[in-house]
């Protein structure tokens, strides 16, 4: 009779951690279930699991012809150009980064150095010191900029979301508004509003809840024409003691060109912060919140679809004049004349998602990764916050590579220690990772797939990604960078940006190798045992409220 008793209990429980909102629980709830009882009747699968690969999509036909310029390794993923702009580039203007602190000071630096455009996309910018030192890094530039003799025109572009950069008292917002106030021609603060938070959800949900339904979670850091790419955000943990990833992408104009209309468009899609604190629809554009959805979305896929096919047909041409017209130079006769660009060998390919608006490209492309993901290749992927989507659990367990997994032990969650029902959150992942090995154990599947868990004492776990190791080779020709985290709200719910990186560099191979064994090394392996250590006891009601609230975080 225990169990029956279960439920009013949990009902209870749930209800108490939301004071005075038991409409919004309930709402919660009938959401949580529908969604359950469709991912229960997706998990009715299990006798199929091996046709994983059969029913996944299939790799895009490649419809240009194959490039005499492309080694046959590397060839393979060019179908991903028929999605998406490829960059050819020379692996020198490539860097990987290794610490939060290389990642600030090199924003720092390159912000000082500045003379056209800063483009910043990121979840918030935090409010304490180091981020007012950026802020005064901004200032500083726009200021010298002003007071040239021969002024660059420098334009400043910050996009961040709504719900979480307008927090608190002190917030994001407020942080900026100095830069609004002192240079509203050159600074631009726009912030996303999900669309699907809107009418009775909107006024129910507290704040911190709010940022469940859907966010602005691209990630990219341009100075001129240098790119950061990373799964960052602008706080000061990510700046000291908070594991990521980080590339640097150094003079690639095309690159940062791309970069910056997409933050633009997604900027114009936003409200624009005034210098008096108040938000204002861009003119022309539907309400996030307040218009028709139907319609808002609509705009929104054209505007991003636009930046992303324009970007496309522009280094298609580009790629034909330099690699294939018919006037073309003999490298020696182009390093003579010093007017050609140098045969790249790493390709960079920008992946975007987002679902609300029916772009689904980065799914598509990792989905399709890890279906054709060869026996005896090696893939290695890496998220802080362990909850895979049903699709990449399945084609992780039903696939022929080998899987090295790295995820957060809890101690080095980002919830670690929180209060509330965050502060349940790292239990959550633990029950999520419980799960999971199982499974893996359950198919027979441990020597394939292996979990490991990062463990790092005064830091916490943030870095995403995945590394492919093609069969019979020691390096990576393949990684994923940005700020997907491969669960359900980085495919559904949020606005998320990633890249590609493709090369035959073994420079640039190598340092994608130890980037990766970096991390790892800071790990250890997940076992029966591991789930039995104290601290490792999932209580009940967080079993029973996983389930139900897993695509929420």
């Amino acid at each position: 009779m225990a169990a029956p008793a279960a439920g009013p209990v949990f009902w209870r429980r749930l209800l108490g951690l939301l004071p005075g909102r038991p409409g919004l629980a309930a709402l919660l709830g009938r959401l949580s279930d529908r969604l359950g009882r469709n991912r229960d009747r997706r998990r009715r699968r299990s006798p199929w699991l091996f046709l994983a690969p059969l029913l996944s999509p299939a790799v895009p036909q490649v419809t240009s012809p194959p490039c005499c310029l492309c080694p046959e390794g590397v060839h393979r993923f060019q179908w991903i150009r028929n999605l998406v702009p490829e960059f050819g580039v020379s692996s020198s203007h490539v860097r990987v980064l290794s610490s939060p602190a290389e990642f600030f000071e090199l924003m720092k630096g390159q912000i000082q150095v500045a003379k056209r455009r800063v483009v910043m996309a990121s979840l918030y910018l935090g409010i304490g010191p180091l981020e007012q030192e950026l802020v005064d890094c901004l200032e500083s530039t726009l200021e010298k900029s002003l007071q040239a003799k021969f002024p660059s025109g420098l334009k400043v572009s910050i996009l961040l979301d709504f719900t979480r950069g307008s927090r608190g008292r002190k917030n994001s917002r407020t942080m900026l508004l100095p830069l609004l106030q002192r240079f509203p021609e050159h600074v631009r603060v726009s912030l996303f509003h999900t669309p699907n938070l809107r009418g009775l959800l909107r006024l129910l949900i507290p704040e911190r809840f709010n940022e469940t339904i859907g966010l602005q979670h691209i990630k990219v850091y341009l100075f001129d024409n240098n790119v950061i790419l990373s799964g960052a955000n602008l706080s000061d943990s990510y700046f000291t003691n908070r594991q990521d990833r980080y590339v640097f992408l150094q003079d690639c104009a095309e690159i940062a060109d791309f970069f910056t209309e997409l933050v633009d468009a997604v900027g114009d899609l936003s409200l624009q912060l005034q210098a008096d604190d108040t938000v204002q629809v861009v003119d022309g554009m539907v309400h996030p919140y307040k218009g028709d959805r139907a319609a808002y979305c609509k705009a929104a896929n054209k505007r991003v679809m636009d930046v992303i096919q324009s970007a496309r047909t522009r280094q298609q041409m580009l790629h034909a004049q330099t690699f294939h017209g018919d006037s073309l130079l003999s490298q020696e006769e182009a390093a003579a004349a010093g007017d050609r660009r140098p045969v790249p060998d790493t390709w960079i390919y920008p992946l975007i998602q987002m679902k609300p608006f029916e772009i689904q490209i980065d799914e598509i492309v990792t989905e399709t990764l890890l279906t054709e993901a060869e026996r005896g290749a090696k893939v290695f992927l890496t998220t802080g916050y362990f909850n895979l989507t049903q699709a990449y659990m399945d084609l992780v367990l039903g696939t022929r590579a080998e899987y090295r997994i790295l995820l957060a032990s809890p101690e080095v969650n980002g919830f670690f220690g929180a209060k509330g029902v965050a502060g349940a959150i790292p239990a959550a992942y633990v029950h999520i990772e419980q799960q999971f090995y199982h499974e893996v154990c359950s198919l027979g599947q441990q020597e394939r797939v292996l979990l490991q868990e990062y463990q790092r004492r005064g830091w916490t776990f943030h870095a995403k990604g995945l590394w492919l190791y093609l069969a019979g080779s020691s390096l990576p020709c393949l990684t994923l960078i940005g700020s997907p985290n491969f669960g359900y709200r980085s495919v559904h719910r949020d606005l998320e940006a990633q890249i590609a990186i493709v090369t035959e560099s073994r420079a640039l191979q190598q340092q994608l190798h130890q980037e990766q064994e970096q991390l790892y090394l800071r790990s250890g392996g997940v076992s029966s045992t591991t789930f039995e250590q104290p601290g490792r006891q999932v209580k009940l009601w967080v079993k029973m409220v996983t389930p139900l609230i897993k695509n929420f975080f």
